[in-house]
């Protein structure tokens, strides 16, 4: 389990996303479902809490604001999806469109860009990871692509996006809490993994400093093409 927390861990606080790739998954296969995701989203407001804390400088506070209000419009939305969508066909389709928007800038030298930080753009980008997050657990993806857009240097990428989770995350655990998850076994994973975790995060700290701008925006649309990947493979296993 440690080693598996000090991996996701290592992912989040070097790309500042990407760590449910690897969290939720591999804890589910020694931990139930409902100790997994509480505990993966404790270790995910540490991270966000320590990188903002320690970068609060580089945090795009405007940006990451917009994107928070405009999720929390979206969440209702997520929620009726959930509800009455079709989550096979959903997860199929913002598969593609996430390979595909991935697989393009990787291959072309003219890649979508922003100039500057349009209104429209956040609203669009919050909006859409509100209506995944209530719908499927999963709001990372448009606030990535986002950013990619815009090209932010990686420091700034990694603190904005978890200027974003703090809030979305704080959230989600009142949620658990409310529906009784935080119970004595997921408070006491999390305790033993504070060390590993600690280390982890200051570890990718270093990473992310070291990362230079193409090397970074590589990093992410391979990020990008390995999260299609997996919503693929669960549209493939969810029943029709």
């Amino acid at each position: 389990m440690l080693v598996v927390v000090f991996l996701a861990t290592l992912i989040r606080s070097a790309f500042g996303f990407g760590e449910a790739l690897v969290a939720v998954p591999l804890l589910a296969v020694r931990l139930p479902v409902t100790v997994a995701a509480p505990l993966a989203v404790m270790l995910s407001i540490l991270v966000a809490g320590v990188v903002v804390i320690q970068d609060f400088g580089k945090v795009k506070v405007r940006v990451a604001s917009w994107l928070v209000g405009a999720s929390l419009l979206g969440i209702p939305a997520g929620l009726a999806l959930l509800v009455v969508g079709n989550e096979r066909l959903v997860k199929g389709l913002l598969a593609c469109v996430i390979i595909s928007f991935a697989g393009w800038c990787l291959a072309s030298r003219r890649a979508w860009r922003l100039e500057t930080d349009r209104r429209g753009w956040m609203l669009a980008a919050g909006f859409v990871a509100g209506v995944l997050g209530g719908a499927y657990g999963m709001n990372g993806p448009p606030l990535v692509v986002y950013g990619a857009m815009r090209r932010w240097p990686p420091q700034e990428f990694r603190a904005t996006l978890q200027g974003y989770f703090l809030p979305a995350s704080i959230l989600v655990l009142i949620g658990y809490a409310i529906a009784g998850l935080l119970g004595g076994q997921v408070l006491r994973l999390f305790v033993v993994s504070l060390p590993v975790a600690l280390l982890a995060i200051f570890l990718g700290r270093e990473v992310n400093r070291r990362l230079k701008g193409r090397v970074f925006l590589f990093a992410v649309y391979v990020g990008l093409i390995a999260i299609g990947g997996v919503l693929l493979a669960q549209a493939a296993r969810t029943p029709r």
